[in-house]
């Protein structure tokens, strides 16, 4: 019986070492990327546009905290905006450039070792820092005209609404991305597209207000590239 027993203690130590040895290393990284962005707001009613072009880069810290799953947190500049269509009017121009402090807060998700499938996916906020606009002169003439000729204030507001100083400077949203990570000697390399859905507006959209848009969110893409170096 002793012996048993001794033998069954041998054999919980053995298998005590063994998953010591075997016991996931949590891992946290810190990083840096950037890449570029294509962005247009989801207005209603509908605004013509293409999409705007811009840049986006900051820092980055990803907490591996279990096999296979992690945590991403950012801090980023990011160029969002949009750049109208004017099909009947080729003298027509008009882009706007808004310029964001953008914070996401991502579940990361991988497969594999050297290589490795990437997802991320979670809310982001926001915070405009200014904006610029370009309009061509000839669209300019033509709303000023448009506001002369208007004789309420009301009407006035329906005149280019999205043409306004932006109303609402917060802005969040859900992003999400997928990707690839190539692990080397010297860090690793996060290669990756994403789409952000916003759920603010930048205008007012109180339809009890008669403001001119129920909808004016953003959409955005990006392209990315992520440097990430291991902290110990």
């Amino acid at each position: 019986m002793k012996k048993i027993l001794a033998l069954a203690v041998v054999a919980l130590f053995g298998l005590s070492l063994s998953a010591q040895n075997n016991e996931f290393k949590k891992q946290l990284y810190i990083g840096a990327g950037g890449g570029a962005v294509f962005s247009t707001v989801d207005f209603l009613p509908k605004v013509q546009q293409s999409r705007q072009q811009g840049i986006s880069g900051g820092i980055s810290a990803k907490y591996i905290s279990e096999k296979y799953l992690g945590l991403i947190a950012e801090i980023n500049y990011t160029q969002r905006g949009w750049k109208e269509s004017f099909e009947d009017h080729a003298d027509y121009s008009y882009n706007r450039t808004l310029n964001y402090l953008e914070i996401p807060l991502m579940t990361h998700i991988y497969m594999g070792r050297a290589v490795r499938f990437i997802i991320n996916i979670g809310p982001q906020v926001a915070f405009l820092l200014g904006n610029s606009a370009d309009m061509s002169p000839a669209l300019a003439e033509n709303i000023a005209a448009a506001e002369n000729a208007a004789t309420t204030d009301e009407d006035k507001k329906q005149i280019g609404p999205q043409y306004k100083e932006i109303q609402k400077n917060f802005d969040y949203g859900i992003i999400g991305g997928l990707g690839l990570e190539f692990n080397t000697g010297i860090g690793a390399f996060n290669l990756e597209g994403r789409y952000y859905f916003g759920l603010g507006d930048m205008f007012d959209t109180s339809i009890a207000n008669k403001d001119p848009f129920s909808r004016a969110a953003h959409r955005v893409m990006y392209g990315k590239l992520t440097y990430y170096i291991p902290f110990k």
